[in-house]
C-alpha cells in the first residue's frame, strides 16, 4: 500500500514520516504503536487473544519496534508489566531508541505500583489506566488519583489520564493538571463493577460514542491521544484514518495497535494512511 506524493512537479510513490508533537516536555511521533496486541488483548475474541499471545514473543515485540523505527515512529504505548519492561530493556540494550509511554494497569497492582514500574522502566510519559479511571469516577473512589499524578510529575515524566467515557475525561480535566489525555473513541465495556473488562461480555462499538468523544476532544486543554480509532480492527483503516483526520487537532497523537502476524507491513501502511489523510487537510 503506497501513497502518492507530488514533489518538484513529479508524481511518485512515497512514504511519509510521522510528524512530531509534544506531551509536556516530551517530544514524540504523532503516530504511536499501541501495546494491546503484545499482551494478547485483541478486544475481539478469546481465540484472537490467544493468537496474539502466542505470536508476540519478546523477539517479535522487538522486531515490531524495529519496524516502527524504520517507518519513522519513535513512540510505543504499553502496559507497566514485566513483559513489556523486559522487551524494552532488551531492545534498548541492543541500541533501539523507541520512547515508552507507560500505562498503569490494575493487573499489576495499585496506581502507585504502576507508577513505580514506569519509573523503574525508564518511561518518558505515564498515564492512568482508562478502565480503572472509569471505574473510580463512576463509583466516586477518586482518592489517590491526585497523588499518583503528582508522583508521575515528580519523576519527570509527562502525565496523563485515560478514559472510555466523556465523564471520566471531564472529571480529569476539571480536577487534575495534566500534560495529555488518552481519549478512547468507544466505550466498549461497562466498568461500573470492576476496572478491567469482563471477558465474557460482548463489547460495543457504537458510532454515537465515537462522535460524542471526538466532539468533546475539541474542548480539552491539553493534547489528546486518540485511541481505538479502528474499533479494535472492526473498521477499514483507510476510512478510520480519514475520520481521525477530520477531528484531529494540531498537537494531538494517534495510538494504533499492531499485529504483525497479519501483515508485516502494517505499521508502514498505517503511518502512510494517517499522515496522508492529515496532510490532505493541512494538518
Amino acid at each position: 500500500m503506497s501513497v502518492v506524493e507530488k514533489r518538484a512537479g513529479k508524481s511518485r510513490a512515497a512514504h511519509y514520516v510521522p510528524r512530531k508533537v509534544k506531551l509536556g516536555n516530551v517530544t514524540i511521533t504523532r503516530f504511536i504503536i499501541g501495546g494491546n496486541p503484545f499482551g494478547g488483548f485483541s478486544h475481539q475474541t478469546l481465540k484472537r487473544d490467544d493468537e496474539m499471545m502466542d505470536w508476540y514473543t519478546t523477539d517479535r515485540v522487538k522486531q515490531a519496534y524495529k519496524l516502527a523505527e524504520k517507518a519513522g515512529v519513535t513512540t510505543h504505548l504499553g502496559r507497566v508489566d514485566e513483559f513489556i519492561i523486559r522487551a524494552l530493556r532488551e531492545y534498548w540494550n541492543d541500541g533501539g531508541r523507541i520512547k515508552w509511554i507507560a500505562q498503569t494497569c490494575p493487573g499489576v497492582g495499585t496506581l502507585m505500583q504502576g507508577v513505580e514500574n514506569a519509573i523503574r522502566g525508564k518511561a518518558k510519559c505515564c498515564f492512568l489506566h482508562g478502565g480503572e479511571m472509569d471505574h473510580r469516577v463512576l463509583t466516586r473512589q477518586t482518592r489517590g488519583i491526585a497523588d499518583a499524578v503528582a508522583a508521575i510529575k515528580d519523576a519527570g515524566m509527562a502525565v496523563g489520564v485515560a478514559g472510555h467515557r466523556i465523564e471520566t475525561i471531564r472529571w480529569a480535566a476539571d480536577k487534575l493538571d495534566l500534560d495529555f489525555f488518552m481519549t478512547c473513541y468507544y466505550n466498549p465495556s461497562d466498568r461500573t463493577h470492576q476496572p478491567h473488562r469482563n471477558l465474557a461480555e460482548h463489547e460495543r462499538y457504537l458510532h454515537r460514542d465515537r462522535e460524542a468523544m471526538c466532539a468533546f476532544i475539541q474542548q480539552l486543554p491539553a493534547p489528546a491521544i486518540h485511541y481505538k480509532v479502528l474499533a479494535a480492527g472492526r473498521h477499514d483503516p483507510r476510512d478510520a484514518f480519514e475520520y481521525v483526520a477530520e477531528v484531529y487537532r494540531p498537537g494531538d497523537a494517534v495510538c494504533v495497535g499492531i499485529f504483525t502476524k497479519d501483515n508485516m507491513n502494517m505499521i508502514r501502511e498505517d503511518v502512510d494512511l494517517l499522515e496522508s489523510a492529515l496532510r490532505k487537510r493541512g494538518k
